[in-house]
């Protein structure tokens, strides 16, 4: 039996992040995500760090059809600051391939991966800090459930063969067997005498 996915739904827990490169002169920072999956982004609220760590605790949601999914290969998370006196700023990225993700939600029709910290890279390519991120992959599987159905459909439309024929089917091939087995043992008995 085959299994057809119509699409997923990528969830994307963004949790925290710590030890991250700190870009403002005045004060502490306020940090924001943005992350991106193919053509849709989203922005996570703004949160301050304490203790040198910063805390989102926030859930995005990217459905897309099985086209898409074929040809999205990562999610790029931004960490980005907002100071006195600045817009905003870089403060460094990471990225995560979606390949096995995909794959392995497409076979089972659901993957989640806890949350585990990923390293942030820099605008030097040199690494600062860590953002821990969870995922979870479900599988739309409306195809196969559709197919499942028409296929029963298809069958109630078929004759049925009769009980009658089925139980006639059953004694033809008893009276087979008896009669099979009975010209066996009579002929062994007429030759042992």
């Amino acid at each position: 039996m085959q299994t057809y996915m119509t699409g997923g739904t990528l969830e994307v827990l963004l949790v925290d992040a710590e030890g991250i490169r700190h870009t403002n002169l005045l004060g502490r920072a306020s940090y924001y995500v943005i992350i991106e999956c193919g053509t849709r982004e989203y922005r996570s609220k703004e949160s301050s760090s304490e203790d040198d760590k910063i805390s989102w605790n926030e859930k995005f949601t990217f459905e897309f059809p099985l086209s898409d999914w074929e040809n999205l290969t990562h999610l790029k998370f931004r960490i980005m600051d907002t100071e006195l006196f600045t817009d905003t700023g870089f403060v460094g990225e990471t990225i995560v391939h979606l390949g096995g993700i995909i794959t392995e939600g497409k076979d089972r029709g659901f993957i989640e991966l806890k949350p585990v910290p990923y390293n942030v890279v820099l605008e030097d390519d040199t690494y600062k800090g860590e953002i821990k991120i969870g995922f979870r992959f479900i599988a739309n599987k409306e195809a196969h459930v559709t197919e499942t159905r028409e296929f029963l459909a298809e069958d109630k439309t078929k004759p049925r063969g009769s009980i009658r024929r089925s139980i006639a089917n059953i004694w033809r091939i008893l009276w087979w067997r008896f009669l099979f087995c009975h010209k066996t043992d009579s002929k062994t008995k007429h030759k042992h005498k």
